[in-house]
């Protein structure tokens, strides 16, 4: 049976992810995101150079112009209001943040934190009207704003003409993964409530001894934001003191981490 002996702190990564640049119909600010690619990592290289393998960034942190972004866990039902833009041709057929192609005569849209495929309902707060949007990419990345609607979306709930609304945000559920469809009311019944996030660690170093063990532990504090615990573990060969990084909401979290890390020989654990 495992025990948590030390422990602190919290989550940050930098991972930049995102499309090119905001185009008319929405705000004139540059929206240009670079994808990070750790080409010192083999196996994420070539699940990169493999698109059916490739899985693109959902949940993990991100930063642009400076600013992180942390994408959150929402419930259904869950509300917000702001400011809605909206982005069209000079973007149609580039890629979005999950990796689709935009298209704006889809019913997509951009945000900042949200889980990818999230369903929202978006009601313009001036003339009532609503529109069922998924998320599929990051932005818009001015602080005034709160999503980004695609063209046919933003055409919905009547807002081309002033670019931008004030907008009230409904969570209505979670599509599948791989899903590029708005779900079905029946679908979404079944769908579930909130995402749920699988939580990895990273064993930097394992000791006979606890004396050991709470040095590293004492050492690496605090590593970049991410928790460090000592797991006291029972084998057939006697105690053995863990010592893990924990927080990473992702096994793509874990291995960007530790491709860029100092913890070249540490190995990647699911916890329980």
């Amino acid at each position: 049976m495992n025990k948590i002996l030390v422990l602190s702190s919290a989550t940050i990564i930098l991972l930049i992810s995102g499309c090119s640049t905001r185009g008319p119909g929405a705000y004139n600010g540059n929206r240009t995101v670079n994808v990070k690619e750790y080409k010192d990592d083999s196996s994420l290289y070539n699940a990169h150079m493999d698109k059916k393998k490739y899985s693109h960034p959902t949940m993990r942190p991100y930063v642009v112009r400076g600013i992180r972004y942390h994408p959150t866990v929402v419930n259904v039902g869950d509300r917000f209001q702001g400011n809605a833009s909206w982005y069209g041709p000079n973007f149609h057929g580039k890629a979005t943040s999950n990796g689709e192609k935009y298209n704006m005569w889809g019913m997509t849209a951009a945000h900042k934190t949200l889980p990818m495929n999230t369903i929202v309902k978006v009601t313009n707060r001036r003339n009532g009207k609503s529109v069922v949007v998924r998320i599929n990419d990051r932005g818009p990345f001015v602080s005034t704003r709160i999503i980004d609607l695609s063209k046919a979306a933003a055409s919905k709930i009547d807002m081309i003409g002033t670019g931008t609304a004030p907008v009230f945000l409904e969570v209505l559920g979670f599509a599948g993964k791989g899903s590029r469809k708005i779900p079905t009311q029946k679908q979404l019944k079944k769908s579930p409530k909130s995402v749920s996030l699988s939580g990895y660690a990273i064993q930097i170093a394992s000791f006979s001894n606890i004396t050991g063990a709470i040095l590293t532990q004492e050492k690496y504090d605090k590593r970049d934001g991410y928790k460090t615990v000592i797991k006291d573990v029972q084998t057939d060969n006697g105690r053995l003191f863990k010592v893990w990084l924990e927080g990473f909401k992702s096994e793509q979290e874990a291995r960007d981490y530790k491709a860029n890390s100092i913890f070249k020989h540490a190995f990647i654990v699911k916890e329980d």
